[in-house]
């Protein structure tokens, strides 16, 4: 695979986003950054490849990475959702709309940051890195893996249904994932479980709460770009664009 170029110039007034198509973490600030009405300029990198020239933006070599040319970098997903929630409306010129990535109370919103650290970190790591170092990363990576391992794509399924069943658990008492509103939360689950769906390993048929709740985020206005997300060689199942499935 020929190497990449370094990041292009773009308006000094657009908001970049460095993301990679199937990384779960940029894909719940993509959902973020759809919330709040903004338009920014995605640019791809790959987040095997440890870059030179994208460890000099951010050394942690991490994505998603939020910036202005010549101006701010933002990495990390509370850094930049936070920052996303108190400032999209001044970014866009406008007053900043009634509903946030956090919202309630100070309790609420610490049961919201708990959440998220459950889906990017413990989903994250426990089930969706599994599928995505197996059946993605190393199709890439030089001397990787023709095939995956199938015992780590095992436990990535065991362990998945037991995220999935807290899911389910949570979606018992609440409307949305944190409570009764839609927040940061569900952006972040959903971050994950678009990736693993792309990828085929979601067993919606078993967990029906999730599966509607789900088809929630779906519909939204936000998601429609996730839609047309495409692999070279790895297209989705037929249902992943489809919102009755």
């Amino acid at each position: 695979m020929p190497a990449r170029q370094t990041i292009r110039t773009i308006a000094l007034d657009m908001l970049q986003l460095i993301h990679y198509s199937l990384c779960p973490i940029s894909r719940s600030i993509r959902l973020a950054i759809g919330e709040c009405g903004l338009v920014v300029e995605l640019e791809e990198e790959r987040p095997w490849a440890w870059r030179r020239d994208f460890l000099m933006i951010n050394p942690a070599g991490t994505l998603p990475v939020l910036m202005r040319p010549h101006g701010f970098v933002l990495s990390g997903y509370y850094a930049i959702s936070e920052y996303l929630d108190e400032t999209h409306g001044k970014v866009n010129g406008e007053a900043p709309p009634s509903q946030s990535l956090f919202p309630g109370s100070a309790l609420e919103r610490a049961e919201i940051r708990r959440l998220v650290d459950w889906f990017h970190l413990k989903v994250d790591q426990e089930a969706t890195r599994y599928f995505l170092d197996e059946r993605v990363y190393q199709r890439f990576i030089d001397m990787g893996r023709s095939t995956p391992d199938t015992d780590i794509i095992r436990a990535g399924r065991s362990n998945l249904r037991y995220h999935l069943s807290y899911m389910a658990h949570l979606l018992e008492r609440r409307e949305w994932i944190a409570g009764d509103a839609i927040s940061f939360a569900d952006l972040a689950a959903a971050g994950q479980l678009s990736v693993l769906d792309y990828l085929g390993e979601v067993p919606w048929d078993e967990f029906r709460k999730v599966k509607n709740w789900y088809q929630s985020i779906k519909i939204r206005d936000s998601f429609r770009p996730l839609l047309t997300d495409r692999l070279p060689g790895l297209p989705p199942p037929p249902i992943y664009a489809s919102v009755e499935f």
